[in-house]
């Protein structure tokens, strides 16, 4: 009833959540007062829910830390500080486990704000200032505006320029901005570039490039080297944002320092979006010569080694990625250059070449998500090339053991049964010490019953407080062992499918390294769960798929959720685009179709099923080409099969050049795998 009473907000909704109360007192009446409150709020009745938070702290006690925080933000919003406080007095002494207890000072400051007190606000806030807390945007914001309520404007300046340089990217940020003006008080061009920087720093390109664009008209107090490369940023944002063109980036100041090099990175990327070649390797040669530690060069290097690998010229991207590596080794882009090199030269038959890269991958970065294809492809490379099956067979089994359920583990697996009694024993090569070896956590399939977070967090789902299960069980002490099973299960028990997945993704276990029987059966369950599954595999039937690779499918496009609807305008359960739906629609005969029809389960299922069996008819009934087809479309499919040869299906899937669509494919068959593992009868 409560997760419904958030949802929906209806007379109704709100008539049964109350009529709960009624009849269970204690902690089911608190829980249900609190979704009432909560519900109120979402309606913006703060007085309701003040009041109704009060009645929830008076009905029991498990929750009464979310009642007073709760009921003291609603006071505020309504206008009555003053009820907040006694809410709040003392609160990390009343509820010192309480997840808001770093919170409430900064609440409490703002009651007395809203109050037109800020020399209380000025006595909550003032002692903790040095305390870790006291960096935090929230509490540096409400202390700016306690000064300056309180009229001592040369404190809040100071505070809100702090603000504003030292955490940008906070909405405190822009509201400290407000602040100044307000007070008639502006930040220097030098604090406007510094936070513009930032931002730039982070990818906010419109931001950054709004505050470029306003500190060019009153740039007083910059350099003219400040200035210029000033310039320099705010072209490069408007390149991210596709607002700016050659002669303009050509009209760009002439400088000596690192704004030079963005310069010709800027050049380089109008280059290539003009596809001319010579012009771009001339700019980076010239960029190599005069900026060989530039971030630009590194940047430049690597998007010349992708624009090659997609215009399908391995030399030229292997030139790039190479260069990238030499010149840049500690790169968060050089596991990944480096890896791109040894494919490059694996498809032009430089074998030796290769499998020496590929060695070197293992070792230099045995951390990277490189390693199992390298350790696959060197394998091969062992087996056919130099037919030493024995170093073969030792590459195959540490890619088994270390990554045990990843895609490539699959192929190896298959390798193995190939030289199965065919193979002389080989002394492993030393490369293969390099290989992590998976780390099991500690996992109970058993939750801690009595643990109090774990209680309250049930209490929470209860009284639809979805947004604090997650804070709440992070809070306990021993979360490390219990707490993602706690979180998904708790999601998954009133139907919240998608959330109990994205729980156990995030939960930082590594599962694909684990073998299946390491792990409680629940986790793997909640992680690869069966929603809709009779309609699911009566669709899948009905047009000869496979249920696991339908499952599989849905998983990686919406995660089971069947309100999604993605940037690209995908719909549903399987991601269909209208225009899809539609026309399947018609081949099906469903009467009435409508856009929104494509978020109902079963016709999203019946008609995504029917797509995804011409897909594969399309391409032969290859799921490693339809699944990419899926993902990328069918012309750069049929672009990328047309480049070269292929001497199977994994040198193909290695050689798609999207990497989003590349370890779309490859995800999907390791997890199809692993569904039938865990479902399929004997």
């Amino acid at each position: 009833m409560a997760q419904q009473l958030a949802a929906t907000r209806s007379v109704a909704a709100y008539s049964g959540v109350e009529s709960y109360a009624r009849a269970h007192p204690g902690e089911g009446a608190a829980a249900a007062y609190l979704a009432v409150g909560h519900a109120y709020v979402l309606d913006h009745r703060y007085s309701e829910a003040a009041d109704t938070f009060r009645r929830a702290g008076v009905s029991g006690t498990a929750l009464d830390d979310y009642a007073d925080y709760l009921g003291a933000q609603a006071s505020v919003e309504a206008g009555k500080g003053a009820d907040a406080y006694g809410m709040l007095d003392r609160f990390a002494e009343r509820h010192p486990e309480s997840i808001f207890k770093a919170n409430a000072p900064v609440l409490l400051a703002n009651a007395h704000l809203q109050q037109s007190d800020p020399q209380g606000a000025l006595r909550v806030l003032t002692p903790l200032s040095d305390s870790p807390q006291g960096s935090h945007a929230d509490f540096r914001y409400a202390l700016g505006r306690a000064y300056q309520m309180s009229g001592d404007t040369t404190h809040a300046a100071a505070v809100y320029r702090s603000l504003y340089v030292s955490l940008p990217l906070s909405m405190e940020a822009a509201q400290a901005r407000t602040q100044m003006q307000a007070m008639s008080m502006s930040f220097t061009a030098a604090e406007r570039k510094t936070h513009a920087d930032q931002l730039f720093n982070a990818k906010r390109y419109t931001e950054a490039g709004a505050e470029y664009h306003a500190i060019e008209k009153d740039a007083t107090g910059l350099s003219q080297a400040d200035h210029n490369a000033l310039l320099i940023y705010a072209a490069a944002c408007d390149m991210k944002m596709k607002h700016i063109s050659r002669r303009e980036v050509e009209k760009l100041p002439q400088t000596t320092d690192d704004s030079a090099a963005l310069k010709m990175y800027l050049l380089a990327e109008v280059s290539r979006n003009e596809h001319d070649e010579a012009a771009h390797d001339a700019l980076i040669a010239e960029m190599v010569e005069r900026f060989p530690t530039s971030r630009w060069l590194e940047e430049a290097l690597y998007s010349g080694g992708n624009m090659y690998l997609i215009k399908h010229d391995p030399k030229q991207a292997t030139f790039h990625y190479s260069l990238l590596v030499k010149m840049f080794p500690n790169s968060t882009y050089a596991a990944s250059a480096h890896w791109r090199a040894a494919w490059m030269n694996y498809r032009l038959g430089n074998y030796s070449e290769a499998a020496r890269l590929m060695d070197e991958q293992i070792q230099g970065y045995p951390a990277g998500i490189e390693v199992p294809s390298a350790l696959y492809w060197r394998g091969r490379i062992y087996e056919e090339q130099e037919r030493n099956f024995g170093q073969a067979v030792n590459y195959y089994r540490a890619l088994t053991v270390s990554y045990t359920n990843y895609y490539y583990a699959l192929l190896a697996r298959q390798r193995l049964n190939v030289l199965k009694g065919q193979t002389v024993a080989a002394i492993p090569s030393a490369v293969l010490g390099s290989v992590q070896k998976p780390v099991v956590p500690p996992l109970t399939g058993e939750l801690p019953e009595n643990e109090p977070h774990l209680i309250k967090a049930r209490l929470l789902a209860n009284a639809a407080l979805n947004e604090y299960i997650g804070p709440e069980i992070q809070a306990s002490p021993t979360a490390s062992q219990w707490g993602a099973l706690g979180q998904a299960e708790i999601y998954s028990s009133f139907g919240e499918t998608p959330r109990a997945l994205q729980s156990m993704k995030r939960s930082g276990i590594s599962f694909f390294a684990i073998p299946l029987d390491q792990v409680p059966t629940v986790y793997w369950k909640l992680l690869f769960p069966q929603p809709y599954w009779s309609d699911l595999v009566a669709n899948s039937q009905k047009n000869g798929l496979d249920p696991y690779l339908v499952a599989s499918l849905i998983r990686q496009e919406s995660e089971f959720n069947a309100g999604a609807i993605s940037p690209a305008n995908a719909w549903g359960l399987m991601q269909l685009l209208p225009s899809v739906g539609k026309s399947m629609a018609r081949k099906e005969g469903l009467k009435g179709f409508s856009t929104n029809s494509l978020l109902n389960p079963s016709i999203n299922l019946e008609l995504g099923t029917k797509n995804l069996r011409l897909v594969l008819d399309r391409f032969g009934g290859q799921a490693e080409y339809a699944l990419a087809a899926y993902n990328a479309g069918d012309v750069p499919l049929r672009a990328w099969m047309a480049a070269g040869s292929y001497r199977d299906i994994a040198e193909y899937v290695e050689s798609i050049p999207y990497t989003e669509t590349r370890e779309y494919v490859q995800a999907i068959l390791r997890n199809r795998e692993i569904y039938r593992a865990l479902y399929s009868t004997p």
